[in-house]
């Protein structure tokens, strides 16, 4: 057999602890590092997931404690109905510096309600911002939500103009200070 003459690396100290090649032993506690990091990978994920969801489909509500989230205003009980505001039903008076602006949404069974409904105020000079669907096209009352106390006389002022509805004191429209969610009661009948 040949044998080969020896160098520096055939001469290893004694308290180097080393199994097979190039081998060191493991460190403590270097399965809980790997089980974490995968534990935060997999929390990260599915809430990002869950929040690219909520995005592309209204029905999935994702919601994180302490920060503002659109709610569905068909469930929501709050708003009181008792009139305490004299309605405003002339759109010329509102002052310029409130930024009112309106969105009409389509909650009922005919489409494209919103349209009318919108072009209809807007050429009694109310301040129309967008017309769009509701997320569902089931509801049976016409809402006018205003997320402003100080607008209830705008809002009164919107339902005595279409002919049809209540107003509810309502944060589920986060950004919009009024919106007319239209049902099945719009148009009014004659």
């Amino acid at each position: 057999m040949a044998s080969y003459p020896k160098d520096r690396f055939d001469d290893l100290p004694e308290d180097l602890v080393r199994i097979g090649a190039h081998r060191a032993p493991r460190k403590r506690g270097g399965g809980w590092i790997a089980f974490a990091w995968a534990a935060l990978a997999t929390l990260v994920l599915t809430v990002g997931g869950l929040f690219v969801l909520s995005l592309v489909d209204p029905g999935v509500r994702f919601e994180v404690p302490g920060l503002p989230v659109a709610s569905d205003p068909a469930a929501e009980p709050e708003g009181d109905t008792t009139p305490t505001a004299i309605p405003l039903t002339d759109p010329a008076t509102i002052d310029p510096a409130r930024n009112i602006t309106i969105t009409v949404l389509n909650g009922g069974p005919i489409a494209e309600e919103q349209e009318v409904a919108g072009q209809a105020l807007a050429e009694a000079g109310w301040p129309i911002g967008s017309r769009t669907t509701a997320s569902t096209n089931d509801i049976e009352k016409t809402v006018v939500y205003y997320s402003n106390a100080a607008d209830e006389e705008i809002a009164r002022g919107l339902v005595q103009t279409l002919g049809v509805g209540e107003v509810k004191l309502s944060d589920a429209f986060v950004g919009a200070p009024l919106t007319i969610v239209l049902g099945a009661d719009y148009p009014p009948s004659p």
